[in-house]
């Protein structure tokens, strides 16, 4: 078989048909669907099986509630196909995707991963854009140095929902992190870049939604140290002092993700000690300038952007 696709599944009851059906319309039919419900506490696991229904190859399958990194791996463990591909219940693909991902393994079979560009959909503000990834206007395919392209503009270059793993490296590589609830992709890409060659078609081949229940996203909540990626790239310190994009990548990853972490009272500290491993030379004059305000009215500056996102969000549904 040559792919397996892994749709994790926690309460996404309103999206999860959505997802499947687009994996049913895929051109290439030489795959399997393997839904893994992660402890849902609404109708998630019954929406899921009514749409595959009647679908001799796809399947799904329940745990008690582990986490996503944990419902992925226990998918993948379950299924057959020599390319592993990921959906989240509340994306969704274009029909041609399995088709390309099979012509870009064949056209750059030394890669470890494969990418396509894709399409951020934002419905309840009426905004629909190619994500902006650094590869320039020209470029239509080929392998690319991961960090170097994600830190030019902070456009994930590999998302999700739109990548291709070939089942003997995700082994190697041990799968994702299951005790991270947020970066845990993150964790897993970069790992593999660093051992393998990284493939990119720069064709918006997949649909990362935005509008799902903000309740039930990781990066919606503060989340432990422990449980976040940026807290737990010690590993990869030698790489920092040797690699200049990964060190440029870290340190914007740092910079952007931790500054709600900066600003409450429970993680300031910790916070602070990764922020401190930050070359703050080569950082934007914005983001310095940003940090070096009082704390006092840097958090009043954000609570102003807050309210006034909620503004906007509210007139967009009711004017």
């Amino acid at each position: 078989m040559r792919f397996s696709i892994i749709i994790p599944l926690y309460n996404k009851a309103p999206y999860v048909a959505k997802a499947i059906n687009s994996v049913l319309s895929q051109t290439f039919g030489d795959y399997e669907l393997i839904v893994m419900d992660d402890g849902s506490s609404d109708d998630s696991f019954d929406a899921a099986s009514k749409a595959i229904e009647g679908h001799n190859n796809c399947h799904i399958h329940r745990q008690q509630n582990a986490g996503v990194s944990t419902a992925r791996n226990n998918a993948v463990a379950l299924s057959k196909g020599d390319y592993l591909c990921f959906l989240d219940a509340d994306d969704w693909w274009s029909p041609a995707f399995l088709d390309e991902m099979d012509s870009l393994i064949d056209e750059y079979p030394e890669a470890g991963i494969y990418g396509t560009n894709y399409t951020i959909v934002n419905e309840a503000k009426h905004k629909t854009r190619i994500a902006s990834v650094a590869v320039g206007t020209e470029f239509e395919k080929g392998y690319i140095n991961y960090c170097r392209v994600y830190a030019a503009s902070m456009y994930m270059p590999l998302w999700t929902g739109a990548v291709c793993i070939p089942r003997k490296v995700f082994v190697e590589m041990g799968g994702f992190n299951p005790l991270l609830k947020l970066g845990e992709d993150f964790d897993l890409w970069v790992r593999i870049s660093f051992e393998y060659k990284v493939a990119f078609l720069n064709e918006p081949l997949s649909y990362y939604n935005q509008d799902s229940a903000i309740q039930w996203r990781a990066v919606s909540h503060l989340q432990e140290p422990h449980s976040h990626v940026l807290w737990n790239l010690c590993y990869l310190e030698e790489k920092e002092k040797t690699d200049s994009d990964y060190k440029q990548l870290v340190d914007n990853l740092r910079t952007m993700g931790l500054l709600s972490y900066y600003l409450s009272r429970e993680y300031h500290k910790d916070a602070k000690k990764e922020l401190d491993k930050v070359d703050w030379a080569k950082q934007p004059r914005k983001m310095r300038n940003q940090y070096n305000m009082p704390i006092f009215a840097l958090q009043c500056q954000k609570a102003l952007q807050r309210a006034g996102s909620v503004i906007k969000q509210w007139l967009f549904k009711y004017i």
